[in-house]
């Protein structure tokens, strides 16, 4: 058995925040367990060529696109901007110069409109939300993140809880920690994980029923030498009513690749029906119906379709609204769960739920929470 203080459970944005923020405080005696092979949840990149991107400390690349979060907006997701400051991070802001295009009904042609600039401007980072995780994993010790440790049950004991997670090759570890930070998603958790014994029943359905943000989404990126459509005079900006494509954005990177992404606004239950490259076909004739024959050819495409995650999605996302729901409570008021258990996932934000900047809140409040707990007279006092 091993042991820590301090068990994370999710190496996505909350997770790694929450072990760059104990590290901060002198505190080391920390585990971070991951379900994947690679770092960064509902962070993830593909490059250039189309092709997956493992986030790590090493990663440098900065011409790659993002198949989850893409936009912060500093003007009031201050704490996020001050971590974007702080690890040094290139951003910039959203292109939108130019007509948007729009397709008002499933007959009607494609027609250009006056675009818009969103107010205060949504920005992006150089290298994409990656370099954000790849950013922390820099700041955190590597011996404290464990990849491929899927946590399937917790335990809790007198003093302590027993956290057993298992890896591809069924070995299964158990950790004893004091405190359980849960960076992932409150229904993921309490669909896939065993509460011993079971959590509160009204917090279990609090968390069961809070909708996971991105759950049902899916994307479509398409990737072409130049940005054919700046040169129409387009912003690369456009809604359809016909579809799949309900929304599309220019995903370029400054000096790198030319890009457009959409979101696919097709039910997750109805993709799921659908062949991949039909799917595909249909979102490069779309593109091309809405910007014209060079986008027929992008040297390279990815769908990413959230719903089919199942580090992301339970069943009960798959004919979700997507929306952002109310933050739940993050731990038990009373009975064995209270005060070593705590939700620290973007979802639990009370300001940003599902946002980026919710998961650096959420985990800020659980450490905060935390330290309080490790202060109380009639707790043990925190070592490190």
């Amino acid at each position: 058995m091993q042991t820590t203080r301090i068990a994370i459970v999710g190496a996505g944005l909350s997770g790694l925040y929450a072990a760059y923020l104990l590290q901060r405080q002198g505190i080391s005696d920390f585990v971070v367990l991951e379900a994947r092979d690679e770092f960064g949840g509902r962070i993830a990149s593909i490059n250039a060529e189309g092709q997956a991107v493992q986030h790590s400390s090493t990663n440098s690349t900065f011409d790659r696109f993002d198949l989850g979060p893409t936009w912060f907006w500093p003007g009031y997701q201050e704490e996020l901007d001050q971590l974007v400051d702080a690890l040094g991070l290139e951003r910039f802001e959203q292109f939108e110069a130019g007509d948007m295009v729009v397709e008002r009904s499933y007959e009607g042609p494609a027609v250009r409109t006056r675009g818009y600039v969103n107010s205060p401007p949504s920005m992006r980072l150089v290298g994409g939300m990656g370099a954000l995780v790849e950013a922390l994993l820099r700041r955190v010790n590597p011996q404290k993140i464990v990849s491929g440790q899927t946590v399937r049950r917790l335990r809790k004991h007198d003093a302590h809880v027993e956290v057993e997670s298992h890896a591809a090759d069924g070995v299964v570890t158990t950790w004893r920690a004091e405190h359980v930070l849960l960076a992932l998603p409150p229904r993921l958790l309490e669909s896939t994980i065993n509460f011993e014994p079971a959590l509160p029943a009204e917090l279990a359905r609090q968390w069961r029923t809070t909708a996971t943000w991105m759950a049902p989404h899916a994307k479509y990126i398409a990737i072409y030498d130049t940005p054919f459509w700046r040169d129409q005079g387009l912003s690369g900006e456009a809604r359809s009513m016909r579809g799949p494509l309900g929304e599309i954005h220019d995903a370029s990177m400054p000096g790198g690749s030319s890009v457009l992404f959409g979101f696919i606004g097709v039910p997750a239950s109805t993709r799921s029906k659908i062949p991949d490259q039909m799917l595909r076909e249909l979102c490069r004739e779309q593109l091309t119906r809405m910007f014209g024959p060079a986008a027929a050819t992008p040297k390279a495409e990815f769908i990413k379709d959230w719903a089919h995650d199942p580090y992301t999605a339970t069943s009960a996302d798959v004919n979700a609204i997507s929306q952002h729901a109310a933050a739940p409570s993050a731990s038990a008021s009373s009975g064995p769960w209270s005060g070593c258990l705590t939700g620290i996932a973007s979802e639990w934000s009370p300001q940003f739920p599902g946002y980026l900047a919710g998961a650096v809140e959420a985990a800020r409040l659980g450490v905060q929470a935390l330290n309080a707990l490790a202060a109380a007279p009639t707790l043990s006092p925190s070592r490190s």
